[in-house]
C-alpha cells in the first residue's frame, strides 16, 4: 500500500494519526536544520516537515537529494502547523516525516508546474502530461467528468439507452471534409471517420430504440480556430414519436439539470427566438444575451436629408451603448477602423452622442439638425450619456457587420461575465441556403432535416422560403447544441435530395441504406447534438475548448506532444495500396 490518505484529505482533527502519503514534490524549502516539502497529488497539497531533532538521520540525508517533481512515498504522523495556510484545505496541519522512499526521480520540468505557469501554450501542449498536473487544467478535466456523469444520469433516468455506433463509416458529400481511412482488405476503397452519427441514430429509431444517446467522438477535416478541433465530442441524442416542443423541453431540462448539479445554478425557462428575429435584432443566429445593444432600424428617420450614404442604403441600423458618451474621439476612431478592416468590410461608422444636457452631437451634423437627431434618440431608446453607433448598406451584410461590432464592443467594455449564463433556443431556420458560387442549394443543417409540414410543397416552387423544423441551443453567444425533426417519409426525403441536386443514382449510392430502412416503418423522430467540449468550456468560464480537452491539437491540427500527423513507411503504403507522388 502506497498511501493511507491522499494529499488533500488531512485536517486538524487528524492530529497524531500515523499516515502514509505518496505524490509529486511541488516545492522544497530547506533551512538546513529543518526542511519543508509540499507534496502534491490530484486531491491537493500536504506540507511535509523533515526536522533534524525528530526525523531519523538517514531520512534527513535522503531528503537532501530530493528535487521538484520527484515521486515519493512517506510515512509520518500529523502535527499542527505553526504557520497556518488558509489558502489550502490542509493548511492547519503538516506531516512530520519518519520514513522516506523515493519512487522515481524527475528531470527539471520545462516550465513551472504551478497555477500561474511560466510556460507558453505550445510548450505546455508539448508536455501536456505535465500541464495536467497544474490545478487549472486538472480542474477543467474534473469539471468535464462531472458534466458527462450528470448527462448520463439524467438521460438514463429518462429512459434513454446509450448505444455505440461505428467509427469506420461511408464518406458523404454534405458538411465539412471527411477524414478518410484506406482499407487494406478492399484495395482502392476508403472508410470515413464520422462527422456525426446522424444516419445511424435515425436507423436506431427505425429499429424501435425510441430514446438513444451517445457521448461520441466526431471528426471534421476543416480549418481550425480556437474553438475548433479536428476531433471533438458530442452528446448525441435522438427520440421517436416526438415533436419539436417535446424535444426542446427534454433537453432544456437536461441543461438545467447539469447546471444545478455541477454549478449549483438554477436556470430560468429558456427564451425562444426565431432565426429571423435573431438576425434582425442581433445580426447573428447565436446572440449573446448577457448584454443589451439590440439593433434598431433607422431608415424612416435617416433617409430624408441630403446624406446620400444613408439615402441609398438598403438598411440603416444601429445600437445604443449605455454610458457611451464617455468615449473619446480616439475611442470612436478605433471602433471605426475596426469595422473597416477587410474581415468586417464596413465602409465606415456613424455615431450620435446623447450629451448630459440632453443635446445631440453626431458625425453627420452637417446633414441633420437637433430635431432629426432627437428622432434618432427616441427611435433607438437612447438616454442622456449614451451613444448610438450606426452602420448602413446591404441588408444582409450590414447586419452581420453590426453584429460583429456589437460583440467587439462587449469585449472592449468587459460586458461578458463568465459566471453569468444566458441560454436561448433559436428556431425556424431556413431549410436551404442558395450558394451563388455553385448555383445550387445546400442544406442549412443537413439533408435529413424536415421542412415545416405546411411548407413541404414549397420545396418545388420556392425553396428559399421554406423553414425547417430545426433548432439551436445558444449559450452566451455560442451554439452549444443543434438539431431538428427528421424527415421520416421516403417521398419527402427524395424530394429533398432532388432539391439539393442529387441524381437518383447518387442518392442511392450515398444514402440507399437509409431510404431502404424507410420502407419498413420509420416513425416520426428528431434529435439534437450538443458540443460537449464547448459546453464544458463555457461552464468553466472560458470559450477556448482546448483548455478542457486532455490531449488537444494545436491551431494547425497537430498533436505536438506525439508529433502527429506523421509520415508512414513505404511498406505500410504498399499494404494499403497507396503511394506518394514523387516530387
Amino acid at each position: 500500500m502506497y498511501r493511507s490518505h491522499n494529499c488533500g484529505e488531512l485536517r486538524i482533527n487528524d492530529l497524531t494519526k500515523q499516515v502514509e502519503l505518496s505524490g509529486w514534490i511541488q516545492k522544497i524549502r530547506d533551512k538546513g536544520f529543518i526542511m519543508w516539502v509540499d507534496l502534491r497529488d490530484r486531491y491537493g497539497i500536504t506540507q511535509l516537515i523533515f526536522d533534524q531533532e525528530r526525523t531519523p538521520a538517514d531520512v534527513i540525508e535522503l531528503a537532501k537529494t530530493l528535487g521538484r517533481e520527484f515521486v515519493i512515498n512517506i510515512k509520518g504522523h500529523v502535527i499542527e502547523r505553526a504557520s497556518k495556510n488558509s489558502l489550502i484545505d490542509t493548511g492547519e496541519i503538516e506531516v512530520l516525516v519518519t520514513d522516506l522512499n523515493i519512487l522515481n526521480t524527475s528531470s527539471t520540468p520545462p516550465f513551472t508546474i504551478e497555477d500561474e505557469s511560466d510556460g507558453g501554450e505550445e510548450l505546455r501542449m508539448k508536455y501536456r502530461y505535465l500541464d495536467i498536473r497544474r490545478n487549472p487544467v486538472k480542474n477543467n478535466l474534473i469539471l468535464r467528468h462531472e458534466i458527462t456523469q450528470e448527462v448520463r444520469k439524467y438521460l438514463s433516468d429518462n429512459s434513454f439507452i446509450e448505444i455505440e455506433t461505428p467509427y469506420l463509416i461511408k464518406s458523404t458529400p454534405e458538411g465539412a471534409r471527411d477524414f478518410v481511412v484506406p482499407s487494406r482488405m478492399n484495395p482502392g476503397q476508403f472508410y470515413a471517420l464520422p462527422q456525426s452519427p446522424q444516419t445511424f441514430k435515425q436507423l436506431l429509431m427505425v429499429a424501435g430504440m425510441d430514446k438513444y444517446f451517445q457521448i461520441v467522438k466526431c471528426f471534421r477535416d476543416e480549418d481550425l480556430r480556437a474553438d475548433r478541433q479536428p476531433e471533438f465530442t458530442q452528446i448525441d441524442c435522438e427520440m421517436a414519436f416526438v415533436d419539436q416542443d417535446e424535444i426542446l423541453t427534454t433537453f432544456e431540462n437536461l441543461v438545467k439539470h447539469i447546471f444545478k448539479a455541477v454549478k449549483k445554478i438554477n436556470l430560468d425557462k429558456f427564451p425562444v427566438m426565431t432565426y429571423d428575429d435573431a438576425i434582425q435584432k442581433f445580426g447573428t443566429d447565436k446572440p449573446d444575451l448577457r448584454y443589451d445593444m439590440t439593433f434598431v432600424e433607422l431608415n424612416d428617420v435617416t433617409q430624408h436629408k441630403d446624406f446620400n450614404v444613408f439615402n441609398i442604403a438598403e438598411l440603416v441600423v444601429g445600437f445604443v451603448i449605455k454610458g457611451g458618451n464617455s468615449f473619446t474621439r480616439k475611442d470612436i476612431d478605433k471602433y471605426t477602423e475596426w469595422v473597416k478592416r477587410p474581415q468586417i468590410g464596413a465602409g465606415g461608422l456613424a455615431y450620435m452622442r446623447i450629451q448630459d444636457d440632453g443635446s445631440f452631437k453626431s458625425s453627420v451634423d452637417k446633414f441633420y439638425d437637433q430635431s432629426d437627431l432627437k428622432s434618432w434618440s427616441e427611435k433607438s431608446g437612447g438616454n442622456k450619456g449614451d451613444i448610438l453607433f450606426i452602420l448602413s448598406g446591404d441588408k444582409e451584410k450590414v447586419r452581420t457587420q453590426l453584429g460583429a461590432l456589437r460583440v467587439h464592443v462587449a469585449d472592449e467594455l468587459n460586458l461578458k461575465d463568465p459566471e453569468e449564463f444566458k441560454p436561448l433556443w433559436v428556431v425556424d431556420f431556413p431549410l436551404l441556403h442558395w450558394d451563388e458560387e455553385t448555383k445550387t442549394y445546400h442544406a442549412m443543417h443537413h439533408p435529413f432535416t424536415s421542412p415545416k409540414t405546411d411548407q413541404i410543397d414549397m420545396i418545388d416552387s420556392d425553396p428559399s422560403a421554406v423553414r425547417a423544423d430545426a433548432y439551436d441551443l445558444v449559450l452566451n453567444g455560442n451554439e452549444i447544441g443543434g438539431g431538428s425533426i427528421r424527415i421520416h417519409d421516403k417521398k419527402i426525403q427524395q424530394k429533398m435530395f432532388d432539391c439539393l441536386g442529387f441524381t437518383k443514382e447518387e442518392a442511392d449510392k450515398q444514402f440507399g441504406f437509409l431510404m431502404n430502412a424507410f420502407e419498413y416503418g420509420a416513425p416520426p423522430h428528431g434529435g439534437i447534438a450538443f458540443g460537449l467540449d464547448r459546453l464544458v468550456a463555457i461552464m468553466g468560464g472560458n470559450e477556448i475548448i482546448r483548455d478542457f480537452i486532455a490531449f488537444p491539437k494545436n491551431n494547425s491540427g497537430r498533436d505536438i506532444m506525439i508529433d502527429s500527423p506523421s509520415t508512414i513507411s513505404e511498406e505500410q503504403l504498399k499494404e494499403i495500396n497507396l503511394r506518394l507522388k514523387s516530387k
